[in-house]
């Protein structure tokens, strides 16, 4: 077989990146400088700006790296599963798994949340990576073939996007010990979720749905 050779330059910026999260975990993203990333990444100061001309553009290829390396696993995960919260229990929790080791630069990230921001997960700058992540939501609700009333369905890959950020947001902050505080949120809030929508499914039930489909055509300018 033919070994796969990577390009030097791609070889450095990996090497980059990887030298900023060990510096942004021992320095935090605010101390740290490019000066001390391209010290710990072997290069000179002018070369780590070649590639990333900011820390903010590191944290934007940390998001990308993220994305590309779990995405394998999201894929296997919704394959295996059959119910819409064995998905996304899966999908969170390998997000949770995979960002623990840099749960700290995950929290210092979180007040940049204003979408005017460039590294908001609600901003432009982030629709790509915002977008690919929604993708794995449609996938789940689509494929668990959920019986939701029309007004709210489509909306709801958004809202559990939502709910995935909001459960981030408690993680990051959840000082209880190996977050449990934060685990049994998750598993609650999944709980009452499947709850809601076998009470959703019911003929009798569906009128009362319906200005909660009115409120989301507002909140998402669909009015």
């Amino acid at each position: 077989m033919t070994r796969r050779t990577v390009p030097k330059s791609e070889e450095t910026r990996r090497r980059i990146l990887a030298a900023a999260l060990t510096v942004f975990r021992e320095r935090g993203f605010q101390n740290a400088t490019m000066r001390e990333i391209a010290a710990a990444a072997g290069v000179a100061v002018g070369a780590a700006y070649y590639y990333f001309d900011s820390k903010d553009a590191l944290v934007m290829a940390f998001y990308e790296q993220a994305q590309d390396e779990m995405a394998p696993e999201l894929e296997r995960i919704l394959s295996a599963s059959h119910t819409i919260e064995q998905r996304l229990r899966g999908i969170i929790g390998q997000k949770l798994a995979y960002f623990a080791p840099n749960r700290a630069l995950v929290g210092a990230l979180t007040a940049h949340i204003d979408p005017a921001h460039p590294l908001s997960p609600f901003s432009t700058a982030t629709a790509p990576i915002r977008n690919r992540d929604l993708a794995f939501f449609e996938r789940a609700v689509a494929e668990s073939k959920l019986r939701l009333p029309a007004s709210i369905l489509p909306y709801l890959p958004r809202l559990l996007w939502l709910y995935q950020m909001g459960l981030v947001l408690f993680w990051v902050y959840d000082c209880s010990p190996q977050q449990g505080r934060t685990g049994m949120l998750f598993d609650k809030t999944l709980r009452m979720m499947r709850m809601a929508f076998k009470l959703a499914e019911l003929p009798p039930l569906r009128p009362l749905f319906r200005p909660a489909g009115e409120l989301l055509r507002a909140i998402y300018g669909e009015v």
